[in-house]
């Protein structure tokens, strides 16, 4: 998304957490049947054909009724709730809250490097990059969305106390290609937002942006962060896929992925998220920045 407001608004953080969180939930409803097809996507090995795609993508149900495959797409609802939740109000909170912790005690130095222009727009992605790096404290929720979407058999009718009791540590699994994946991604969806709005739209007060300002600089944000974080997210991805008691080294996936795949597997599952992209960020930016300011009437 766009970034926030730095400053801190008269919104508060209760009214923050409520609305970024609801927002999160009606994103998810709409959108987890993409993400898992994108999942699906990712984790497969074999060559992609119009014959093999929906077995790829509906997997039992690629002969059930049409409501059936539907309904295949919504595999680990309650863990991509948690995490999503979790993650629309980290983002929220977390971007704006270290872009206020840069701008007190570094402006000065990154105002003499980049310009005052620049310098901003440096501080808004290096905010971003640090969040990013942070969200790996929400990785056990999201190892068990993508293991529930695209590796159900692993769970074998555990549930999620029992899983996290037994496994541990391991359900950090990647936790490495995570924070690699999510430092550049995170730097290029704040920093390409706030240089579209500044360079482009011409914007020099963020928080003053229009809703069609905040539309394109969020469509641009995002595409960039997706296409950077695309290859480390597909390494990522096979790893946490995998069952708990496999441990899959990252520079294996990587080998293999090469070796078996070529370099153009590192894409997968690219374009179905960059369609997704242009409504998911209006749809879920909007009603947050709506949400917020009517939660704070009342808290």
């Amino acid at each position: 998304m766009s970034p926030p407001m730095s400053g801190k608004g008269n919104d508060s953080g209760a009214a923050r957490i409520l609305g970024s969180g609801t927002s999160g939930v009606a994103e998810l409803l709409i959108f987890h049947p993409v993400d898992t097809v994108a999942k699906r996507l990712m984790s497969n090995k074999a060559k992609v054909s119009f014959q093999t795609l929906s077995p790829i993508i509906f997997r039992d149900a690629a002969t059930a009724t049409l409501p059936r495959k539907f309904l295949s797409l919504f595999p680990g609802l309650g863990y991509a709730a948690g995490y999503k939740v979790a993650q629309r109000v980290y983002k929220f909170g977390g971007q704006p809250w270290f872009n206020d912790l840069i701008t007190k005690h570094y402006k000065t130095g990154f105002t003499n490097t980049f310009g005052e222009r620049k310098g901003k727009l440096m501080m808004q992605a290096t905010a971003g990059s640090l969040t990013g790096i942070g969200e790996v404290v929400l990785l056990p929720l999201d190892a068990l969305k993508i293991k529930r979407q695209v590796n159900p058999e692993a769970f074998r009718g555990r549930g999620f106390v029992r899983i996290f009791m037994e496994e541990g540590t391991t359900l950090y699994r990647g936790w490495g290609w995570t924070m690699a994946r999510n430092a550049p991604g995170s730097f290029a969806l704040f920093g390409a937002s706030a240089f579209t709005k500044d360079y482009v739209l011409g914007v020099s007060d963020y928080s003053k942006a229009t809703w069609g300002q905040n539309f394109i600089a969020s469509i641009a944000g995002a595409v960039a962060s997706i296409t950077v974080a695309a290859p480390l997210d597909v390494v990522k991805t096979r790893i946490q896929n995998a069952n708990f008691e496999q441990k899959v080294p990252g520079f294996t996936v990587v080998k293999e992925l090469i070796k078996n795949e070529g370099p153009t597997a590192f894409f997968k599952g690219l374009t179905p998220k960059i369609l997704v992209v242009g409504p998911k960020l209006v749809f879920s930016y909007t009603l947050a920045q709506s949400l917020i300011p009517l939660f704070s009437k009342y808290v």
